[in-house]
């Protein structure tokens, strides 16, 4: 989960968007791939945080696209597959050139629940690219691979079922998602080279919780590429704080409160800074972000470019820093 949203209305100015348009790209790993450091998250698009009209789905694409976002990834979990389907026909309807982006999207976790078989992953993709109106993705994920009944499934069964889909034609690279950071080292220490070129982890490269540092040179040993999500912690670096239904502890919960109102007492957006704080990291490629409006990616890719305030950084360190590195479990 990727979610990005200010609480307060974020001016860009038009110098800021200039600049923004220079987006900077990092390489995927050994892919090839030069992908912009900041990823488009589209499972907003599946109305997962409130309607999306069609139009404006448009709109952010298209905005996106002219920034220099180039990197789309979803789900057919997102929305029960409307994530996919709205995503496809906005890049039908831009008529963008299919080497113009690349698309990421992810298998084995579904509305109706988990199903990481071969069968099933397999008639997956081909259901995602009907969905998205293309003829291979550039990224096939195996999605939250902690819920599969063992993690000997994915090594066995899932991740040699995705690489024959790729030796097919219909993804050009493998990847694995998930919460636990340790399950990423269970699998890539059981699989051969190159059967896996990246990982997506989430909540686990921000201000609060950096620990995917600590695993980054271990990921390059193995050659695998990183990408990482909601730099906020899902909710808990905004303005607004987190849903009800959010699973970290109060502590924690309430460190990140008394952080966000301590950035807004210096005029500041603590969702700005967590955002910058994560994009430092230029070991990881990408940082996925949700969008759902022409602004939301204009704050996004501004945030980019502009520089961070170092001193700032440093006082939400500090309140943070009797719950760093605190997690809860999926």
């Amino acid at each position: 989960m990727y979610l990005y949203i200010y609480s307060e209305e974020y001016k860009v100015d038009s110098e800021t968007l200039h600049r923004a348009k220079m987006l900077a790209k990092r390489e995927l790993g050994n892919t090839g791939m030069m992908v912009g450091c900041i990823g488009f998250g589209a499972s907003p698009l599946g109305n997962v945080f409130g309607a999306v009209s069609e139009p404006d789905a448009v709109a952010t694409v298209r905005e996106a696209l002219r920034l220099g976002i180039n990197f789309f990834d979803t789900s057919p979990y997102y929305g029960a597959t409307v994530s996919e389907a709205v995503l496809g026909k906005c890049l039908k309807t831009l008529d963008v050139p299919r080497s113009d982006y690349f698309l990421s999207t992810k298998c084995g976790r579904y509305a109706e629940g988990f199903d990481f078989s071969e069968d099933r992953v397999t008639r997956s993709v081909e259901e995602s690219l009907q969905r998205l109106g293309v003829d291979y993705v550039d990224i096939l994920q195996i999605h939250d691979i902690e819920f599969a009944p063992s993690l000997d499934q994915i090594v066995e069964e899932t991740i040699p079922a995705l690489n024959k889909l790729r030796k097919a034609g219909k993804t050009r690279f493998v990847g694995i998602t998930g919460l636990p950071l340790e399950i990423f080292t269970y699998v890539l220490d059981r699989v051969p080279a190159g059967s896996v070129d990246m990982i997506l982890s989430y909540c686990h490269y921000g201000i609060n919780d950096s620990t995917l540092g600590d695993l980054i040179p271990y990921l390059k040993s193995k050659g695998v590429a990183v990408i990482s999500a909601s730099p906020l912690a899902m909710g808990l670096l905004t303005d607004n704080g987190p849903a009800d239904w959010h699973p970290a502890s109060s502590e924690l919960k309430n460190a990140c409160k008394a952080a966000a109102e301590h950035c807004k007492s210096k005029g500041k957006n603590i969702s700005k800074l967590a955002m910058q704080y994560s994009l430092k990291n230029k070991d990881i490629a990408t940082i996925l972000v949700g969008m759902n409006s022409i602004n939301q990616v204009k704050e996004n890719v501004a945030a980019s470019v502009e520089p961070m305030d170092e001193q700032l950084l440093m006082e939400v360190e500090a309140i943070l820093k009797p719950v760093k590195n605190q997690t809860w479990a999926t």
